[in-house]
């Protein structure tokens, strides 16, 4: 239970509600429920109760008597859209996340909603544009912010109030879910951000870039962690870091998804070292990987390991890991075994492309040789795939290492996974393709969230308009999760049904509550699919 001040700018009065949140079983998400309780007093701070109407109870010691002020009297007319903002506003409610925002950032809660908003329904709009949107919309903060409020606003998020909001998202997710972590690359045309660095940008944009790292809930499908790292840091160097913060988080009984690019001996050794739980890819280039494999090659491609859902081949191989555990203190390492279980795959039909690309490839570097027109950056493929002799009377002669190329064409079709949680080889798989939630999160924030060029020109805006960026992200997560789970992609896209609603007007007139225009029976539908109430 938690009492939450809301304060109401139309006539200055400070409302008192108590809140209970609770687990919806029904919906799977997180709900919480309002009481009125009464006022702040201005000048005391005390709570003037209220009996849950709007009318204050009876003093009997003052003699007073009840007073009905009736409702919030409106100053003047207007009419504006509402739909769409208050589907958004029903949604921070049911997760939790007004809450946690208000708790986190009690006097730019209201600001940072907004402005999630517009980036939410104007994709395609620079900031500059607020003005206009916030002239025509019923929002949180009910007002415009200019773009240089707007600056001052980034600024004014702190560390501390981030950390504490990342605390209160972590509490909320679901128990035993695995948390999928991925980095990607956001270009800047920026020369003074520190961590604005040339790496290897995974667009292939020749811009120098910032790397965003992100955990999101495979289960509720919603984001609750984010980091910004120098452009030029490669994903297997950030899972140290990312351990350490969540130790600082309170995060505990984590479980981790990740992508052969964190795949490192140090890295398996952290996560082990941490007793967290994981799934993570690996190469069937490495050494470690290629001898299990060695271990089941001739029997994975038996009828009883073939599976009809993915089409493929799979065989879980129970292992130990030779752990080590450096201890600075006292200047010794800790090795010892622990038991992992490598999850191998084979697709055939992978087998078959990787080998016609190769065979391709190894005709293009010997015609390369053939003609006299040898490249430099092919010289190790050259030294690795063929005997070249080259006499004054027979010329050049290119023979294939047929005992080389057969050891490269062993390990096509294959791949793998690891983990230190006991599960069968397509669980693990199915978990490890529910990863592509970042992938495609990723493409919300440089695409729908207007990111993927940074126009920001200190440290402080940057890493504000980030976090308001990750409340926006977390507004539209829970929007293509209730799409995706109710079958409503084949109808609208998120787009679509965001202007569907977008159209619905409130009217406020002096005297008179909020009024809501007319809803048709297709946007009733909408929000009913959203598990929200229409409004009225």
């Amino acid at each position: 239970m938690a009492i939450v001040n809301q304060f109401d700018k139309r006539n200055g009065i400070t409302y008192v509600y108590e809140s209970v949140s609770h687990w919806d079983k029904e919906k799977q998400q997180p709900r919480s429920k309002r009481s009125l309780i009464g006022k702040r007093d201005p000048v005391t701070g005390e709570i003037i109760p209220t009996d849950g109407r709007g009318k204050k109870r009876r003093n009997p010691e003052a003699g007073t008597t009840e007073v009905n002020p009736g409702p919030v009297p409106f100053t003047v007319a207007d009419r504006k859209f509402y739909g769409a903002t208050y589907l958004l506003d029903q949604i921070g409610d049911s997760l939790g996340l007004t809450e946690d925002l208000k708790a986190c950032f009690p006097s730019l809660y209201k600001q940072i909603q907004s402005i999630a908003y517009y980036l939410i329904l104007e994709s395609d709009s620079p900031l500059f544009r607020f003005e206009k949107w916030s002239t025509l919309h019923r929002h949180p903060y009910g007002a415009n912010i200019p773009s240089q409020r707007s600056s001052e606003l980034f600024a004014g998020i702190s560390e501390e109030s981030k950390q504490r909001f990342f605390s209160c998202l972590a509490k909320r997710h679901q128990p035993d879910e695995y948390w999928a972590y991925d980095t990607t690359s956001v270009s800047s045309y920026s020369q003074t951000l520190r961590q604005v660095q040339y790496g290897k940008n995974k667009e292939s944009d020749p811009l120098a870039q910032l790397n965003l790292a992100l955990v999101f809930g495979q289960d509720s499908g919603l984001p609750f962690y984010y980091r910004k790292l120098s452009g030029n840091i490669p994903d297997v160097s950030t899972i140290k870091n990312l351990l350490a913060d969540f130790k600082v988080l309170g995060f505990d009984k984590v479980k981790l998804v990740m992508d052969r690019g964190f795949y490192s001996e140090a890295n398996i050794n952290a996560l082990l070292g941490e007793r967290l739980k994981f799934i993570i890819a690996a190469g069937t280039h490495l050494a470690y990987i290629r001898r299990h494999i060695d271990g089941i090659y001739d029997s994975i491609r038996s009828f009883e390991n073939l599976d009809e859902q993915y089409g493929l081949y799979s065989s879980t191989i129970l292992t130990d890991w030779e752990f080590q555990k450096e201890r600075p203190n006292k200047k010794d390492v800790i090795r010892e075994k622990r038991r992992v279980y490598l999850h191998a795959y084979f697709n055939i039909e992978k087998y078959a492309d990787e080998e016609a690309h190769f065979d391709r490839r190894l005709l293009s570097m010997k015609g390369e040789i053939l003609s006299g027109k040898r490249n430099p950056d092919h010289e190790t493929f050259y030294k690795k795939y063929f005997e070249i002799t080259d006499t004054p009377v027979r010329g050049i002669k290119v023979t294939i290492k047929e005992d080389v190329v057969k050891q490269t064409k062993r390990y096509f079709g294959f791949f793998a996974l690891m983990t230190n949680e006991k599960m069968d080889a397509i669980t693990a798989l199915t978990l490890y393709r529910n990863k592509d939630l970042v992938e495609k999160a990723f493409g919300n924030i440089k695409e729908r969230l207007n990111l993927r060029r940074l126009l920001v020109s200190s440290e402080k805006s940057l890493d504000g308009k980030l976090f308001v960026a990750f409340v926006a992200l977390i507004y539209l997560s829970y929007l293509k999760k209730q799409m995706q789970d109710k079958g409503m992609f084949k109808d609208y896209t998120m787009q679509s049904l965001l202007d569907k609603l977008d159209v619905i007007e409130c009217f406020e007139n002096p005297g008179h509550d909020l009024r809501v225009g007319e809803i048709l029976n297709k946007q009733k539908l909408i929000y009913e699919f959203m598990g929200v109430e229409t409004p009225s």
